[in-house]
């Protein structure tokens, strides 16, 4: 007698698109997303880049499979292994390469964030190399943080479980910014995620903030001058200055990546991403507690150097004051580390404005339909900052193919 077939978890629309099929993948719950843009006239259903997740995500698991309606507003996805690089399934060199179209407006860490959250889980090591048209290593105008960003707050948060992080790297090959209208950049990144676990630790991070001791940053400049580097250090420095001295910015130039040009049937080449940002991350005295900014360039210009330092510095300083020990950036990542981990009650320490957002809210109700534990919510006694104690019980998921290994 064969297996009764598990029911679909139904979800409409296509907010948090990755982190149901993140969840879903992690949990092995096929899920039914209705209603994915069904009023736009112009672009109903997928988009490009939720396409090339999908892509993606076939690419690292094995079994997977999805059907897409004629519309593309409607999808089913039926999660599979997550088996990361290995030979004889898309790897090539131990490395799978995905190519993202000149169509994507959202930056390579809209797809790096749920790859590393799926890579602890994996059977083998997971290596991604990102390459084509549409990648774009800079902060976007949609809210994606740089490749810098987090590299230096996002990726050392995997030691607070366990994973070390010493053993994920992220390279990058050639960075880019935003094309025209926000899409297209033809940058090249390359992720190597070496640090495989049975089960992610339980993570207690409920104590004092503790106070800022040093701020590291990159400032980047991609097909323009390079004293956009300097003028942007310069005005942040004058923000920061007062408040802390360890402050060290690099800068990063790099000279625009070359594309065939459509418009020319010569087999010209055009210049492509070119622009400037920032990226600042300040370092608290307590261990694992990061704040990061991320500004950039719109794709139209507009903006000079001196503004996009400033705004950057006083982001930075308004993502401090929010309180709490993870940044809103990073949040998502540790709590769904947390509810993955082992059956045990891990705590964290958010800022009161955090915990309120409609990201953490909607992650909980999608925890919760995914049969994880509901929070636990208490307010931080041991001072007056108004922060949150967050209660997370671990469902104990962990690597199935540790398990069978």
């Amino acid at each position: 007698m064969s297996a009764p077939k598990p029911e679909f978890l139904k979800f409409t629309g296509h907010k948090s698109f990755t982190q149901r099929l993140v969840l879903a993948t992690l949990t092995g719950r096929p899920i039914h997303i209705s209603k994915i843009r069904p009023n736009s006239p112009t672009n109903p259903g997928l988009a490009p880049h939720e396409v090339s997740f999908l892509r993606l995500l076939e690419a690292v698991t094995n079994g997977s499979s999805m059907q897409i309606s004629y519309t593309g507003t409607t999808i089913t996805y039926h999660p599979g292994l997550i088996t990361g690089a290995v030979p004889g399934f898309g790897a090539i060199d131990d490395t799978i390469e995905h190519n993202l179209p000149a169509t994507c407006t959202r930056g390579v860490t809209y797809f790096l964030l749920p790859l590393c959250l799926l890579a602890p889980f994996s059977k083998s090591h997971m290596n991604v190399r990102f390459e084509g048209p549409g990648v774009i290593t800079s902060a976007t105008e949609t809210g994606d943080l740089s490749v810098d960003s987090f590299r230096t707050a996002i990726l050392p948060l995997y030691n607070l479980f366990g994973i070390p992080a010493a053993r994920i790297e992220l390279r990058v090959l050639q960075r880019s910014c935003a094309g025209p209208h926000g899409s297209g950049g033809a940058g090249i990144v390359e992720l190597r995620f070496a640090s495989q676990v049975r089960l992610p630790k339980t993570l207690h991070l409920n104590r004092s903030p503790g106070r800022i001791k040093r701020i590291r940053g990159v400032a980047y400049a991609t097909g323009v001058s390079a004293s956009n580097n300097a003028r942007m250090i310069h005005s942040a420095r004058e923000v920061l200055n007062p408040i802390i001295s360890d402050i060290h910015i690099a800068a990063q130039y790099d000279q625009a990546p070359l594309v065939p040009d459509a418009a020319e049937k010569s087999g010209s080449k055009k210049r492509m991403g070119i622009g400037f940002g920032l990226s600042l991350v300040a370092e608290s005295s307590a261990v694992g507690v990061l704040f990061s900014a991320d500004v950039v360039v719109p794709p139209k210009g507009g903006i000079l150097p001196e503004d996009v330092g400033k705004r950057c510095a006083y982001q930075l300083l308004e993502c401090i004051s929010s309180g709490g020990c993870v940044a809103g950036a990073a949040v998502g990542t540790v709590l769904t580390l947390m509810a993955m981990g082992s059956e045990d009650v891990g705590r964290l320490r958010l800022g009161r404005n955090v915990v309120g957002t409609e990201e953490v809210i909607g992650l909980a109700r999608d925890l919760k339909k995914f049969g994880a534990s509901s929070w636990g919510l208490r307010d931080a006694e041991d001072d007056e900052t108004g922060d949150v104690i967050v209660s997370v019980k671990g469902t104990g998921v962990g690597n199935v193919g540790r398990k069978i290994a």
